[in-house]
């Protein structure tokens, strides 16, 4: 997870609600599972002496929301009345989670927001396009009409027919030109790391021709999807999520590899458990920090979100008086934060001693 988003939380004061859950609306009786979940969420925060003001905002932030279509997930970060960080999730956490804590707890917005990175969807044919920004909130969408005569190529042959065929070849082409024009606008604001082409085949691929050299490195052709009327979305929303998926666990995969490469070496750039990892972030020496199962393991901290250590003799020597004792799983991914390092949470590809590992930016 690109952490440059969550930066402002480093500056904010604990302690934070920390709320991640189900925010599916995909059955008929979805409204009555949402009051539900609400009613769990405020039990929960309440039951962990959170203020009444910060229980309410972050129920005030739910209650005032549109729902979703299909299922989705919710982060909520709150603190002091006032709702910090809302970003809803490609997909609901396995389980809801319901913390109030010194620090902000992020690992379920890091999973998830990997999962589904910032992306443009352009649904594409020889007269315009449907684009739609995929990002932190809702998805946007425009359409970009051009010119619709001539655009399609004509049987026969003679003059004439070579004058019609060469003007609606130069239609098109104005046309693919207006959309490229568009989704690289599109890209700037929301930030795509990612750009997905679908539509009609030539279409597709004489957009991606047309598109700037820097998006044309970031753009994937799919299969499917047409801007008529009536048109069905799902195999094309099938094959989207086929997409991410296959980048995700490649990026996961290509992680792995480097972290694997980095490791057991006395010059790697890649460090694990608990004492390694938290000297690195407090170096302000890590690039990535990876997560796995670190349970309800602990670490101290001092006031300066970077500063965190296995033990409190490292803080005291630095000037800290009274190092809090925070759970590790908070206060690592917010140190990251703070540094400007990224945080992925790893699955079974790497056993993590001690739940942390670390990829560094120097050795």
């Amino acid at each position: 997870m690109d952490t440059t988003a969550l930066r402002d939380l480093t500056d904010a004061d604990g302690p934070f609600a920390s709320v991640h859950f189900d925010f599916s609306h995909d059955t008929e009786d979805a409204a009555k599972l949402l009051a539900l979940r609400l009613k769990e969420i405020e039990a929960g925060l309440t039951d962990q002496r959170a203020d009444p003001a910060t229980v309410e905002a972050v129920l005030r932030a739910v209650r005032d929301s549109a729902p979703p279509v299909g299922k989705a997930g919710r982060s909520i970060i709150a603190a002091h009345g006032e709702v910090l960080l809302d970003r809803r999730l490609a997909a609901p956490p396995p389980e809801p989670v319901v913390r109030f804590s010194a620090l902000p707890y992020l690992l379920p917005l890091a999973t998830h927001a990997e999962e589904t990175p910032k992306y443009v969807l352009v649904v594409a044919d020889r007269v315009g396009a449907e684009i739609t920004e995929y990002d932190d909130g809702e998805p946007r969408t425009e359409t970009v009409e051009g010119e619709n005569h001539p655009v399609h190529k004509v049987r026969g042959g003679g003059p004439a027919h070579h004058t019609l065929q060469n003007a609606a070849e130069e239609t098109a082409r104005r046309n693919l030109a207006a959309v490229a024009e568009h989704v690289t606008k599109a890209v700037e604001r929301s930030g795509a790391r990612l750009v997905v082409l679908a539509g009609e085949k030539q279409a597709r691929a004489a957009l991606h021709e047309t598109l700037p050299e820097h998006l044309r490195r970031i753009a994937r052709e799919v299969e499917g999807g047409s801007r008529a009327e009536g048109s069905s979305r799902a195999e094309l929303d099938r094959r989207v999520r086929e997409l991410l998926t296959g980048r995700h666990l490649a990026a996961l995969d290509d992680l792995a590899d480097k972290f694997r490469a980095g490791s057991g070496r006395e010059d790697g750039l890649a460090v694990s458990g608990l004492e390694a990892v938290a000297s690195a972030l407090a170096e302000a020496n890590v690039e990535t920090l990876l997560v796995g199962s670190p349970g309800d393991t602990a670490v101290f901290g001092g006031p300066d979100p970077a500063q965190v250590s296995v033990g409190k003799a490292g803080l005291q020597a630095l000037g800290v008086p009274e190092p809090e004792r925070r759970r590790a799983d908070e206060a690592l991914p917010f140190a990251a934060v703070a540094t400007g390092a990224e945080v992925v949470v790893l699955d079974e590809r790497v056993d993590l001693w001690e739940g942390f590992g670390a990829i560094l930016r120097h050795g």
